[in-house]
């Protein structure tokens, strides 16, 4: 599969010899979504400015879209759509205004500009605020209105910075829709974002960033995994049936037994997860042990965050 962004060796380096990115490799495949982790101050919005040309690299080599993001710059801001945090928008001007300059800025005339704003605004559900002056947007909406403004010239490549930090649960939802969409419809997106939930909901990959470095990379799955086993937990009827539970399920995982805190709770880990549900319910009716109610617990991407960050992520908890 082609790369859509690649990165080798990449250095930035900040006066007082600060390397916010130190020899970085990375390769986002064309058509995925790559989540991007990192606690703040470990490099991840230097990468992206890097990347996106808004800063150049001290050393090592980057590509987006088949373009050297320092040679062939032009090259690579035609074929790339970016929604940074920071992006400014005139207050005063209607979120259709918006998009028909963005149109005319990417050579789209004037028709076709008015035809490619209408179906972006329908896109986004800004329809009915089209004529509406941005200032008096809610926070969802300009974060649905930026994500409109990287797609006017469809771009092969999308950045998005924590697109929904702030938001409300239901305008999270709306923008997770879109970018599904997007990845249907083929487009590779490059997600920076504070909240493991949000990457795991949408990524096909992701990427953890440390000290400059890339220190975890896979599937969501694939990085829980290697953190630990899932554990199904058991809750039995009679605490004085405990012993015998847990002799009945021994040969199906590591056994956590029975707590003074817990006495009627026990712990079986195993890699089979929810297919060992049945087994040990079966296994304890066997031995004639009544089950109150079986849950599964799984590791979770911020024990992956954690185990090799040594931190939580700032958004976690609010995730």
């Amino acid at each position: 599969m082609n790369a859509a962004v690649e990165v080798h060796q990449l250095v930035r380096e900040f006066k007082g010899g600060i390397r916010a990115v130190d020899g970085l490799d990375l390769e986002v495949r064309d058509g995925e979504i790559y989540g991007f982790l990192g606690p703040n101050g470990a490099g991840k919005t230097t990468v992206v400015r890097i990347l996106t040309t808004l800063l150049r690299p001290t050393a090592g080599h980057a590509r987006v879209a088949g373009h050297d993001v320092v040679g062939e710059g032009d090259a690579v801001r035609r074929a790339i759509g970016v929604a940074l945090q920071e992006a400014a928008i005139d207050p005063l001007m209607t979120g259709r205004e918006l998009l028909r300059m963005q149109g005319a800025l990417h050579g789209l005339r004037g028709g076709e500009a008015r035809e490619r704003a209408a179906a972006l605004l329908e896109r986004v559900g800004l329809t009915e605020a089209a004529d509406r002056r941005v200032g008096g947007y809610s926070g969802g909406m300009r974060r649905r209105l930026d994500l409109a403004l990287a797609l006017v010239h469809r771009p092969h490549v999308l950045f998005l910075d924590e697109p929904t930090t702030g938001l409300d649960p239901t305008s999270r939802a709306a923008l997770w829709r879109e970018v599904r969409a997007l990845h249907e419809d083929g487009t590779t997106v490059f997600l920076t974002t504070q909240y493991l939930e949000e990457a795991e909901q949408l990524a096909d990959r992701v990427g953890i960033i440390a000290r400059g470095k890339l220190v975890a990379e896979g599937t969501p799955e694939s990085l829980k995994a290697r953190v630990g086993e899932p554990t199904v937990h058991v809750e039995i009827s009679d605490p004085q049936r405990g012993r015998r539970a847990c002799e009945a399920l021994a040969g199906l995982g590591a056994v956590e037994r029975p707590t003074e805190r817990a006495p009627t709770r026990i712990g079986v880990r195993t890699a089979a997860g929810r297919a060992a549900i049945a087994p040990i319910v079966r296994a304890l009716d066997e031995a004639g042990v009544a089950v109150e109610f079986v849950e599964v617990e799984s590791p979770t991407l911020d024990d992956v965050f954690m185990a090799v960050t040594g931190s939580h992520l700032e958004g976690a908890a609010t995730a």
